[in-house]
């Protein structure tokens, strides 16, 4: 189950970075995610991790959904004590109270999907719980 949490998380956030380069309403620079070309390709190297666990190691993907949640949730609370109210977080990547509040429901997800999901064997000879 966490494989495939991960390939669905790391699709996304593929997207998502791709979508980040494209004008649009929703994520950019004056989307209602505000975000720039660096935190762009860090949505994209997040997706490309989550995807190479899930392809490479997927008995990992469990754990590497954990390491990116909780990534999420100190960039969380970042963001809220030095650019509360949005600015470059770390001096690096755009951000607003927007992405804020979505790192936050991104990092619980992550972590919670990581510890929840199971990483053994599945298919037909797998074990029915």
């Amino acid at each position: 189950m966490a494989k495939k949490i991960a390939l669905v998380f790391g699709v996304v956030f593929v997207l998502v970075g791709i979508l980040g380069f494209v004008s649009n309403p929703l994520v950019g620079p004056a989307g209602l995610f505000e975000t720039d070309m660096l935190h762009n390709i860090v949505h994209v190297l997040f997706g490309v991790v989550l995807l190479g666990a899930a392809l490479r190691m997927p008995l990992q993907s469990a754990l590497w959904l954990k390491i990116i949640g909780v990534v999420y949730l100190i960039l969380a609370v970042l963001g809220f004590l030095t650019v509360p109210n949005g600015g470059p977080l770390l001096g690096l990547v755009m951000t607003n109270v927007a992405d804020h509040w979505l790192h936050v429901v991104l990092g619980v997800v992550l972590v919670a999907a990581g510890f929840l999901a199971k990483d053994g064997p599945s298919g037909p000879s797998a074990p029915v719980m």
